[in-house]
């Protein structure tokens, strides 16, 4: 059953293939990120907007940050029997900012660890489409075009739940070795090493033997993780820009780096938050392979959480309950984050839309194969249905938050919709809090997108200011 434009989903069909396949593997910072920014640059320029590319300076790997930081455990493991309590003190110390930096890493925050990666330049290229009447709001949408590497550890989704087991185990043995090391430094017992402390030294050789791994892996096509994404912005920014909404100024923005912690994102946050007028935010991953999913909590082990805006979520649970046909439903992401959260982190209410089972990418996954960071995540495994049905769900639920915005609509429902029947809280365990919205009343005219002067990119050019 068809339920989108048939045009619609060929052209969303076409910027996978054009991504995907024309190009290819995209890694963070190089070339082939570059010709996947030039591409969407152009496709946007093609329907007559005026795309900016926005140069910024970013890590180039993922995995060798990890694999510093195993290599800074497994040093101050050969450290702390030198030079009695002084060896003991400096062991110490290169574990807890090793750890510390971990912790930051988590939490998408500068540490000392990033300041030893190399670093390159990547791109993001955004463009805005004004609506057709009073500019209430503004709804940014996002999608990253690079890829990751195919490392060992994605190989399956068991080699994955094997994975995410181990390396919980690696890093509480990295956090009670921290322990030792304290006791150590305080009583000087001499039976503490080497024994005692070997299994966060083997743990510590085991974890930076699998980022090496991966880190020398190639590049995933990245068809599903994530030309799904960008296309989609893509697709829908060729809608949008033919009817504008009527309220709400739209955002694309097709990011770089997202795989290396999201470095594309933040710039753009960093450039243009002042901005922004009552925003809003919805992040498109890996659309291709199940139903729609309105993310509504991502955490690594459980702990980093980030939670979708409470908004969002009821707006989207009220979409899907008058298109039960598009069979979207709440899911969780444990073991990984998307681009919503850095809008969450500077206070922009957001929500992340993918292609994920119910059971998320928990330990009890059961769904569909979703290729990530796969080698098989080609073209040839997007399920056309599979797309029509994200791209309606994800139409209906843009309209949606355009409709908020008008004046009429929130006087003839608010009173029912503020006595709700759905209660975001209801997705979340007691413990985990609600991201608040920095922009709870605002109604600020914000300035068109002005672009500062950046460095040039090869194959790319800067775009012109946006014309008020």
């Amino acid at each position: 059953m068809t339920h989108s434009d048939p045009h619609i989903l060929n052209t969303w069909l076409r910027h996978i293939r054009a991504l995907a396949e024309d190009i290819g593997p995209r890694g963070s910072t190089t070339d082939e990120e570059r010709q996947a920014s030039a591409y969407c640059r152009k496709v946007l320029s093609d329907f007559g907007l005026e795309p900016h590319v926005e140069v910024f300076r970013s890590a180039t790997t993922l995995f060798g940050f990890h694999f510093t930081i195993a290599t800074g455990m497994l040093i101050s493991f050969f450290v702390y029997p030198l030079g009695g309590r002084v060896g003991a003190a400096i062991a110490l110390l290169i574990a807890i900012l090793c750890l510390i930096s971990q912790g930051l890493e988590l939490l998408f925050k500068n540490n000392p660890v990033r300041k030893l990666l190399p670093q390159a330049f990547s791109q993001n290229v955004i463009a805005t489409v004004p609506p057709s009447g009073e500019h209430k709001q503004d709804l940014i949408l996002m999608g990253h075009v690079d890829t990751n590497h195919c490392g060992l550890i994605f190989r399956s989704i068991s080699m994955i739940k094997f994975w995410r087991l181990f390396s919980l185990i690696f890093f509480l043995t990295f956090y009670i070795q921290i322990v030792l090391y304290g006791i150590g430094l305080v009583t000087q017992m001499p039976q503490l090493w080497p024994w005692p402390m070997l299994p966060a030294a083997i743990n510590a050789l085991l974890f930076a033997g699998f980022m090496l791994e991966a880190d020398l892996a190639p590049f995933s096509n990245g068809a599903n993780d994530n030309a799904t994404g960008a296309g989609l912005v893509l697709t829908l920014g060729e809608q949008i820009a033919r009817a504008p909404l009527q309220n709400t100024r739209v955002w694309l923005a097709c990011t770089g780096c997202e795989e290396v912690k999201h470095y594309g994102a933040a710039d753009f946050y960093k450039r243009h938050l002042g901005d922004l007028v009552s925003p809003k935010a919805v992040v498109f991953e890996m659309l291709g392979r199940d139903d729609p999913a309105y993310l509504v909590r991502e955490s690594t082990f459980n702990l980093f959480a980030f939670c979708a805006s409470p908004e969002l979520i009821a707006l989207a649970v009220a979409v899907a309950g008058r298109h039960p046909e598009l069979k979207a439903h709440s899911t969780q992401i444990d073991g990984g984050h998307s681009e919503m959260a850095d809008a969450l982190r500077v206070g922009v209410p957001a929500i992340t839309i993918a292609g994920f089972d119910e059971s998320g990418t928990r330990y009890d996954y059961a769904g569909p194969d979703l290729y990530w960071h796969h080698k098989e995540d080609t073209l040839d495994k997007m399920v056309p249905d599979v797309l029509d049905r994200n791209y309606a769900y994800v139409w209906a639920f843009v309209q949606a938050i355009d409709e908020q915005a008008a004046p009429q609509k929130l006087q003839a429902e608010g009173d029912g919709n503020r006595s709700g029947q759905i209660d975001p809280r209801a997705f979340f365990p007691p413990h985990v809090g609600l991201a608040q919205s920095r922009y709870p009343k605002s109604n600020r005219q914000g300035d068109q997108l002005v672009t500062d002067e950046q460095p040039s990119v090869s194959g790319l050019s800067k775009g012109k200011k946006e014309k008020k």
